[in-house]
């Protein structure tokens, strides 16, 4: 992709390669809350026969991430991502006792949700074949290129699946390994959360959906308990349910302005999604005023 630079005519921005990967790496480390939302555990953490270049922990999922660097392209993004994971979910005790040595907070093994799971590569660019070996709808591996430019530009850029529907599944009952892996981690999707909930609201969470795509470039990350609309950071969160949709903003309490007052203060009290605000919908009456809101939590909360 070129980049220019604005002035009175467009100036085209080169592109400043990286010479090693260790460069990739020790930007990233140093940077991993701001690209993605990870916090660091270890770098270079050795175990059994393997060293994984970062260990990052998802406080939002509570779970582990690993992350590997590439600058070469002759690997294969699916067998190496499955040998972490299933070095992780073999020495879960190992991982913890990492977690520990390098935080405050003790961890417990029941405190980690060892089925989101997941592993990053990072590279400044990926094969076709490579692209293509990720499509599949639930492989908990993600492909991030990432591009440095001379005037001190940095771009991450995810590897987006293409209409993917099929299930990594399929291969995996044809390998042990790979089916004992496929049946503890679990890569949600917006079918799954949709499933029990009425067509009325299949329908209006559509319609929601699009709306809120329409503001700015943001991506549909289905979790565990909700389905997270992402612009750097969640923006909102949201859970259908059977005759309703319910989601948060993901404002501190106080930063929202709600002339209607349509969203609950909920800081109070436990709930799953980011953000002190809570909204229950079953129709689309305030669907554009609900949006304004959305708006709030956009500014605040995208890169």
């Amino acid at each position: 992709m070129a980049i220019y630079k604005l002035n009175d005519k467009l100036e085209y921005i080169k592109e400043k390669p990286f010479r090693l990967e260790k460069e990739i790496q020790t930007l990233t480390e140093n940077n991993l809350s701001v690209v993605f939302g990870l916090n660091l555990i270890k770098s270079e953490f050795a175990i059994n026969n393997f060293r994984i270049d970062t260990l990052a922990f998802d406080p939002e999922n509570k779970s582990f991430v690993i992350i590997e660097y590439k600058r070469d392209k002759n690997f294969s993004v699916v067998d190496q991502g499955y040998a972490y994971l299933a070095l992780m979910l073999n020495n879960k005790a190992d991982f913890i006792l990492e977690y520990n040595e390098n935080n405050q907070k003790s961890l417990k093994r029941n405190d980690v949700d060892w089925s989101q799971s997941r592993v990053l590569f990072v590279s400044p660019a990926f094969t076709t074949y490579q692209k293509q070996a990720i499509n599949f709808k639930d492989l908990p591996i993600e492909l991030w290129e990432i591009r440095r430019y001379e005037n001190k530009t940095v771009s991450y850029q995810q590897i987006q699946k293409h209409q993917a529907v099929e299930s990594i599944k399929t291969l995996s009952k044809k390998n042990k390994s790979l089916d004992t892996i496929a049946k503890e981690i679990k890569v949600y999707t917006e079918e799954e959360h949709l499933q029990n909930v009425s067509d009325e609201i299949k329908e209006l969470y559509e319609k929601f959906k699009t709306a809120v795509l329409n503001l700015d470039n943001i991506e549909v990350k289905p979790k565990k308990l909700y389905i997270a609309f992402v612009s750097g950071r969640n923006i909102v969160d949201v859970l259908p349910q059977k005759k309703a949709l319910k989601m948060w903003l993901n404002l501190n309490k106080g930063e929202l302005d709600d002339p209607k007052g349509i969203a609950e203060d909920v800081s109070y009290k436990g709930h799953w999604g980011n953000g002190d605000y809570e909204i229950k919908i079953q129709s689309d009456e305030n669907l554009e005023y609900i949006l304004s809101l959305i708006k709030q939590s956009l500014n605040k909360n995208r890169k």
